[in-house]
């Protein structure tokens, strides 16, 4: 369940958030939705993958994870990475919308995150924003401006038939065999087909480069397969 609303400081003033991780938090996810603009401190640690959302539709993603449920950065200690998704990063806040359509913060009220008594305070005594919530509030923001970009990216990479959709095996320690399936990638043979104009297109909308950090960050599939063999271990 959630329940969202406006953040204000006279009905929140007393709220706090919890910024420790954990499943219990509702960290226990699979991936996390991003966009161009955050594929440079993501592909030092996730690799970043494409699916189909409910609509149809194109979108980035960070996979956390080989199955739903599953975030294999999680530990007992907290997050192991020196980056966070900002669509994680930023819960349990949102952007909502006033009636001329101007961004808003919004809480979910329902987040085990909103606390009382634990966390970090959101107001400071005498109503003013504390420096957790101005990070916040450049956290919704990044998000807002990146989200914006991606139809513009995804537009390119299918204008140039740049996608292609991929299977990836997994054989563990333990000899089991697993498939990720239902995701793409980008088609570097079609890449380094594209001709001078075409490259020199998408280098000035600024899409090359995500489009290069998208594929290093596929590296990172040999680390999550390594954290799967540790969880299965028991050493976590």
């Amino acid at each position: 369940m959630t329940q969202h609303a406006l953040l204000n400081n006279l009905d929140h003033k007393a709220l706090r958030v919890i910024t420790t991780r954990g499943a219990e938090y509702g960290d226990n996810v699979m991936l996390a939705l991003t966009f161009p603009a955050e594929f440079r401190n993501l592909q030092a640690h996730y690799p970043v993958v494409f699916r189909k959302n409910a609509q149809g539709q194109f979108e980035p993603v960070a996979l956390l994870g080989f199955k739903d449920g599953q975030n294999l950065f999680l530990t007992r200690q907290g997050w192991d990475a020196t980056y966070i998704p900002l669509t994680i990063e930023r819960q349990p806040f949102l952007i909502g919308f006033s009636a001329d359509r101007q961004p808003m913060i919004h809480i979910d009220l329902d987040s085990p995150r909103v606390s009382r008594e634990q966390g970090e305070p959101i107001f400071r005594d005498f109503g003013g924003n504390t420096e957790f919530l101005e990070r916040m509030n450049s956290v919704l923001l990044a998000i807002h401006d990146g989200l914006a970009g991606n139809e513009s990216f995804i537009g390119a990479l299918l204008q140039h038939e740049l996608l292609e959709s991929f299977v990836f095996d997994i054989t563990l320690n333990d000899g089991s065999q697993n498939r990720l399936a239902g995701f793409y990638t980008i088609n570097e043979e079609r890449l380094l087909q594209l001709n001078g104009d075409a490259l020199e297109r998408l280098n000035r909308a600024g899409h090359l480069q995500a489009i290069y950090m998208t594929i290093a960050s596929l590296s990172n599939f040999r680390a999550l397969i390594e954290r799967v063999n540790t969880l299965n271990a028991g050493d976590r």
